[in-house]
């Protein structure tokens, strides 16, 4: 299916293009939540190895994402750019995820070299999956609210997914006739990798069957598929560089709650109830998540996203304050946080797809991958702090698994889940301030997109000094 730039998107294929969004959440809360505790206390490794091993996988992301989204935006196939690199990823990333949540039984050198390579396999497949995958987005629709829409669903979608991966673990304990202990956590995980493995796969049979590709239009040239990313480029594009650095920012925030909130529960709070909590806040998330559609149409994406962080942070500061017995009041302000956390997520990708028009204004070529590549290193970076830093910093304060913790590893833990947070989005929301395109800005760039298309010369509607000549055609 060859798309126009006017198509627009049914409800069934934004439900297809949303599904391996939840089919991938539902294995993002093991390997950044659960995996760390699992591996630290049954598998027996140091926290603070697999603190270092996270975040040296995650550099390692800095180089095969944006490798894959310059190759994605490159290759030419009879099923498109994208989708190949989506249906064959699923399979490799299902079979490397089930190795990587059943590790048998080793040494302590062969537990630390299974955990390495099996979560350096998943990392690498999921990149083969993600990047082309988020890539095809930006290309579903042009128009600047259906994006909002959009990318609402497919967040919608992995909000889901967390959600249904957060409660997983409890329902499958709850079921299981194995008594408590590191034989249970080891039957939850198989069973965990059981259900999601599949689901990868077939989750992105359905997108690449539903969904198609937009080819390059007249006047705009095709992306070769070189190794290198115009830097320069990304440069000129002063929007996408904002949005990248308040993104970055922000997602180191989001991160470190993510990784610690199993020790925080247990050992601030003293509390056994995490995945409840976690079921609480994703559930009032998604359930929120569009009125923040309704709100973006009125006031702008911009706005809308600066203001869910807002009620985000301003509930989750309290946290910092709590202790012992506190998990009542810890459950309301999570509940409130849990508010703004929908729009965190899907605002900044539909405000990201704007941005690649305005490159496109800028290149004359469709550069999805490119940005998304990058988009997803400022991701992945982000979770590496968050685990790396995090994990490291609790090793070195004295941590030992499941035992009483001193107060310093209780305050390591309310300083990195609560306070670090909270000053992260206070500076991504300074960032953003200065992001200069709305919904008239993207109106009159995509005008200026169709104008240089048909051979004219047209003013650069953000820099009106700047002269744009007419996109060369290439092949």
């Amino acid at each position: 299916m060859i798309l126009s730039d006017t198509h627009t998107v049914t409800r069934g294929q934004m439900a297809a293009y949303a599904a391996p969004a939840l089919a991938m959440a539902v294995i993002g809360i093991p390997i950044y939540v659960y995996v760390p505790k699992f591996y630290s206390d049954v598998v027996g490794l140091d926290v603070a190895l697999v603190g270092a091993i996270l975040f040296g996988v995650r550099i390692f992301d800095a180089v095969t994402d944006p490798l894959l989204g310059v190759l994605s935006d490159g290759v030419q196939s009879t099923y498109g750019r994208r989708r190949p690199f989506v249906l064959i990823g699923s399979l490799l990333l299902s079979i490397a995820l089930f190795l990587l949540l059943n590790p048998p039984e080793l040494s302590a050198r062969g537990d630390l070299l299974w955990f390495a390579t099996t979560l350096t396999a998943v990392f690498l497949f999921w990149t083969v999956v993600v990047v082309p995958y988020e890539s095809l987005g930006p290309e579903i629709v042009s128009d600047y609210q259906e994006r909002t829409t959009l990318f609402a669903w497919r967040d919608g979608a992995l909000i889901l997914g967390t959600l249904v991966a957060a409660v997983s673990p409890f329902v499958i304990r709850s079921l299981s006739t194995v008594p408590a202990g590191p034989e249970q956590e080891k039957a939850v995980f198989f069973h965990m990798s059981v259900l999601y493995a599949p689901a990868i796969v077939l989750a992105a049979l359905w997108c690449v069957r539903a969904i198609g590709e937009r080819s390059p239009g007249a006047g705009q040239r095709r992306s070769r598929a070189r190794f290198t990313f115009d830097l320069d480029g990304l440069r000129k594009n002063r929007p996408f560089c904002i949005l990248l650095a308040a993104y970055t920012v922000a997602a180191i925030g989001s991160n470190l709650p993510a990784t610690l909130i199993l020790y925080y529960v247990e050992y601030v709070l003293e509390s056994q109830a995490a995945d409840l909590f976690l079921l609480l806040y994703f559930s009032v998330g998604i359930a929120c998540l569009p009125l923040w559609v309704k709100l973006a149409a009125k006031i702008g994406k911009k706005a809308a996203w600066m203001f869910s962080m807002v009620v985000n942070t301003g509930a989750f500061a309290g946290v910092f304050f709590l202790g012992a017995g506190d998990a009542p009041i810890y459950g309301v302000l999570v509940a409130v946080s849990g508010m703004g956390f929908g729009a965190t997520l899907a605002l900044p990708s539909a405000i990201q797809a704007d941005t690649i028009d305005y490159d496109e204004l800028l290149s004359g070529q469709r550069r999805e991958g490119r940005y998304v590549g990058i988009w997803s290193i400022s991701k992945k970076l982000a979770a590496a702090v968050g685990v790396g830093v995090a994990l490291f910093v609790l090793g070195r304060a004295g941590y030992v698994p499941n035992a009483e913790q001193s107060e310093a590893v209780k305050n390591t833990l309310r300083v990195f889940y609560a306070l670090v947070p909270v000053l992260c989005n206070l500076a991504a929301m300074g960032i953003v301030y200065a992001y200069p395109i709305g919904r008239e800005a993207h109106a009159a760039i995509r005008e200026a997109v169709r104008l240089r298309r048909a051979g004219s010369a047209v003013r650069d509607p953000l820099q009106p000094n700047r002269i744009l000549q007419p996109a060369a055609s290439e092949g």
